[in-house]
């Protein structure tokens, strides 16, 4: 059987606009499928409408059609925040309006996308039935705002509004993503230490694991996966040292003994917080761990929705070794998918998974998140680590977050200044 890719390393295109202006017809238009329901009636897309699919040349992207944003009433104001959730995972955003028709929604929608520096392109849909005033476009032209004027119904204008959209897609989108390639060369060895819990679905590995490996294959590298227990084993009868040793974070000390110090140790989450979110800041900011006292409150976010175990290692373990790390009692608040508090004031550190299942956007909007608002946030395996006193050594292979973690303790950084934004993560602090 073919996997499909990854949605986290599809590109990400959110449709926007008001209700019934033609958003799922347009992405039924792209996809020439069915996949949202069209109707004459306002506000027939509720949740967000995900569609994957191969859109050359761009290569492998998620269409996520929204409810409008004009929509009314309590259940109308979930539905606008859920669009404003895609948006903040969005990496080209397609605003949707009648020809014609331009007003305060079309305005609001255009001034988050820009601030958040997400490339949009505006679709006038309906030129059948009206079309732009030449002021509007003039306006277009002069902010050099891309727009495109289409019949989606009729499929009129569609295989332009392909091409601009390959336009606006980041000169990276089509790149392979490199989660520890340039780590382990061609010919070389990699070990992930890969243990088989009772959170583990059966006959799978974790999405993580999968994405390692399929990269290491690429490069013409080996890997070689075993479970804590069989590691010993395995660098005993291996000729040469393996060039890594990569473990899930949930046996990160019993592996970083086991593995000689010639050999870099990391963690799968710790791959993750460079690959999808900012290594250099969630580093830093595992500083927070030493300013945590009892009482204090703690964030626990986890990017999918796994139903946890007895022994989760974000609802029990991590919780259990900050407890003993700090020497009392926290207070624990967990979140899932994409749920996340309004208010963050009462939270002293945020330690978020590794973001497997997300693109880039949406992790580095919630980094940004929690910067805007002063709040610590750093990573599953970065904290881990951390506690353990194997910081260090886990960043090896990762010389700038291991400086500026080595230059923070150093310099005496307080915990709130470490977690401030970097260059990468200020880029969507608006």
């Amino acid at each position: 059987m073919v996997r499909a890719t990854s949605k986290g390393f599809r590109l990400h295109i959110g449709l926007f606009g008001r209700r019934n202006v033609g958003k799922s017809s347009l992405l039924n238009a792209i996809t020439r499928q069915r996949v949202s329901i069209v109707s004459e009636v306002a506000g027939t897309t509720t949740d967000p409408v995900e569609k994957p699919m191969e859109l050359l040349p761009i290569g492998p992207v998620l269409f996520v059609d929204t409810a409008g944003v004009d929509d009314v009433g309590a259940l109308g104001q979930q539905r606008i925040a859920k669009t404003s959730q895609v948006i903040s995972r969005s990496d080209v955003g397609v605003l949707v309006t009648e020809a014609g028709v331009w007003g305060e929604f079309e305005e609001k929608l255009l001034a988050e996308l820009r601030a958040r520096e997400i490339p949009v392109l505006v679709a006038l849909n309906k030129t059948d039935l009206g079309h732009a005033t030449v002021e509007q476009l003039a306006r277009f032209d002069r902010e050099q705002i891309p727009y495109i004027a289409l019949v989606a119904s009729a499929g009129t204008g569609v295989e332009e509004f392909r091409s601009r959209l390959a336009e606006l897609a980041p000169a990276d989108s089509s790149e392979s993503p490199v989660v520890l390639r340039d780590l382990v060369g061609p010919d070389e060895t990699a070990v992930l230490v890969m243990p088989i819990d009772k959170e583990a679905p059966v006959g799978r590995i974790k999405q993580l694991q999968v994405q390692s490996i399929r990269d290491l294959l690429d490069n013409n590298a080996s890997c070689i996966a075993v479970q804590d227990g069989g590691l010993a084993g395995v660098l005993d009868n291996m000729k040469r040292l393996p060039k890594l040793v990569v473990t899930d974070a949930n046996v990160f000390d019993k592996v970083a003994r086991t593995v000689p110090e010639a050999v870099p140790v990391t963690a799968f989450s710790i791959l993750f917080s460079r690959l999808k979110g900012d290594l250099v800041a969630q580093t830093r900011a595992a500083i927070a761990i030493d300013s945590l006292r009892p009482g204090d409150k703690v964030l626990l976010a986890e990017s999918c929705t796994h139903h946890p175990i007895e022994d989760d290692i974000g609802r029990v373990k991590i919780p259990n070794w900050l407890e003993r790390y700090v020497g009392g009692k926290l207070e624990f608040a967990w979140v899932k998918g994409r749920e996340f508090p309004a208010d963050l004031a009462a939270y002293k550190l945020v330690v978020h998974c590794g973001a497997c299942m997300w693109n880039r956007r949406e992790m580095l909007n919630r980094i940004a998140e929690c910067q805007r608002n002063l709040v610590p946030i750093t990573n599953y395996g970065l904290a881990i680590a951390y506690m353990m006193g194997i910081l260090e050594r886990a960043l090896e292979p990762f010389p700038e977050a291991l400086a500026a973690y080595k230059q923070a303790r150093a310099a005496g950084v307080t915990p709130l200044a470490a977690s401030m934004p970097t260059a990468e993560g200020a880029v969507l602090v608006n």
